[in-house]
């Protein structure tokens, strides 16, 4: 089956726990239709560059799926008719990196940082 990776933004009046609520209701939605989440990552939330729908901040989730095109298809109809989902960003890969996303990475940087003085 095709190899595809996900960027989804939810409205940022959300819950963490709704934001990740939705990463597992598409989940079963590719579930349903044939199709597995790989992977998911919730990015947390973070300040766009633009507004969008009146909105500056937006929860940010990374989802990696092994699905049937009409799958993808189903369930980019659904995070259009939901309400809390502002913007998806569907990109179709040759293979799943290993490990974490960029985002991901890029945290677990800051931590190792030293402190100013």
């Amino acid at each position: 089956m095709p190899l595809y990776e996900h960027v989804m933004i939810a409205r940022q009046d959300l819950s963490n726990s709704q934001a990740e609520g939705l990463i597992e209701h598409f989940g079963a939605v590719l579930a349903d239709n044939d199709g597995k989440l790989v992977d998911s990552e919730y990015w947390g939330v973070k300040t766009m560059a633009y507004k969008i729908n009146k909105n500056r901040k937006g929860h940010y989730a990374f989802l990696r799926t092994d699905a049937p095109a009409a799958a993808v298809q189903e369930m980019e109809r659904l995070m259009r008719l939901h309400e809390d989902v502002m913007r998806v960003l569907t990109i179709k890969v040759d293979e799943h990196a290993e490990g974490p996303s960029v985002q991901m990475q890029k945290r677990d940087d800051r931590e190792g940082r030293r402190e100013r003085r």
